[in-house]
């Protein structure tokens, strides 16, 4: 399986860029595409469909290719997988629950492949975050492969969209199924953060909603125990300045925490609106701010997966959450390129709202602040 990756800033640039990519010979049959909400995606998706070519789609909140982060941007992978080795499923969240729907793509992928794996990427589906996982589980019957990333939209938060040939939606659901009896899958959730301070309650939530911690307002307390001061009237500043730098972790017994961030504050209320839910009576630590320790994590954990499960890859796929950009600063190319550099294998990926994936001591779960990397390699 060869992938080649291409990125512009135009449509019309865009085009011009597969043009030459297939100019000698080169035939894919799949292209994964994470561009802006400021880019044309229906004129993308109709150029490659021209042309034969099955279509993967989610906005973003900044893209990369390799090494280079972009913003505004169009980024596709292009490959050539034999068509007989992967599906596309496309489902929409309204008369049917998010949860339905997964179940439905968990069942197509027990029907379509003894062997299924399971690429996704969802629309604006913060709170329905493990219901995917739980759903796509639950359909195929037991615990299975699950890599992808929540939609961005730029940071603009209203709506960002995933996309097919032929359909689309803020509220879709889209997965690329893949026969791991051909295809080898394998991949990393790590994130690298260091906890900090010990071990709080959430006393009162509902959802995506801490309403207390320790039974003080959940708003209140984190910025009392960071020592924070920010002034939250303007609008959605929670995003840059408080949830990308101290998310919680929330803790597990005998696996590794799972990350939440705090999207919004409720000023009323003194609540947070997490990009997942956090159930009332998880033991939650907060977190110090990242720095090359963290990168170091990560790109040790990619390493070591290379080194048990997947010697070499044809193609690299990689959903980092935007509070990592937003914490990390220049930093971020580090990461990205060293990652990258453990296979130097092409790659492309976006920043996201959400990850799927499986940390080194865990399962398949939903993720906030963390590094989804997945390797692919025909067999």
């Amino acid at each position: 399986m060869i992938a080649k990756t291409i990125k512009a800033h135009s449509t019309e640039a865009i085009i011009k860029e597969i043009d030459t990519t297939i100019a000698d010979g080169f035939k894919p049959t799949l292209a994964i595409v994470f561009l802006s909400m400021k880019q044309d995606w229906k004129t993308v998706t109709h150029t490659l469909d021209k042309l034969g070519i099955a279509v993967f789609g989610a906005t973003t909140a900044g893209e990369f290719i390799n090494g280079e982060i972009e913003e505004g941007s169009i980024a596709v992978m292009l490959l050539d997988i034999n068509t007989a080795y992967f599906k596309l499923e496309f489902l929409e969240t309204g008369e049917q629950t998010t949860l339905e729907n997964a179940q439905k793509i968990g069942m197509q992928g027990k029907k379509t492949f003894s062997k299924p794996g399971f690429i996704i990427v969802s629309g604006w589906l913060s709170n329905d975050g493990e219901n995917i996982v739980e759903g796509i589980s639950k359909g195929y019957g037991g615990d299975v492969t699950i890599y992808g990333g929540m939609a961005g939209d730029d940071l603009s938060l209203t709506g960002p969209i995933v996309f097919t040939k032929g359909k689309s939606s803020p509220q879709g659901l889209l997965a690329l199924i893949i026969d791991e009896d051909k295809i080898e899958i394998n991949g990393i959730a790590s994130c690298g953060w260091q906890p900090i301070g010990t071990t709080k309650t959430i006393t009162k939530s509902e959802g995506n909603v801490v309403y207390t911690i320790d039974d003080k307002p959940a708003l209140d307390m984190i910025m009392k125990y960071l020592g924070v001061e920010y002034d939250f009237d303007s609008g959605n500043e929670i995003v840059t300045q408080l949830g990308a730098y101290y998310p919680l972790q929330m803790e597990r017994e005998n696996v590794a925490p799972v990350m939440r961030t705090a999207m919004l504050a409720n000023r009323e209320d003194r609540s947070l609106i997490c990009a997942g839910n956090v159930p009332q009576g998880s033991k939650v630590k907060f977190s110090l701010p990242p720095d090359f320790d963290a990168i170091e994590i990560v790109v040790g954990e990619c390493r070591e997966l290379k080194e048990e499960s997947q010697e070499e890859a044809d193609a690299l796929i990689m959903f980092s959450c935007v509070s990592r950009h937003l914490a990390f600063g220049i930093l971020m190319k580090e990461e990205i390129e060293q990652v990258q550099q453990v296979w130097e294998s092409p790659m492309i990926g976006f920043f996201t709202y959400g990850e799927f994936g499986k940390s080194k001591t865990g399962k398949h779960e939903f993720h906030n602040n963390t590094c989804c990397l997945v390797a692919l390699k025909e067999k």
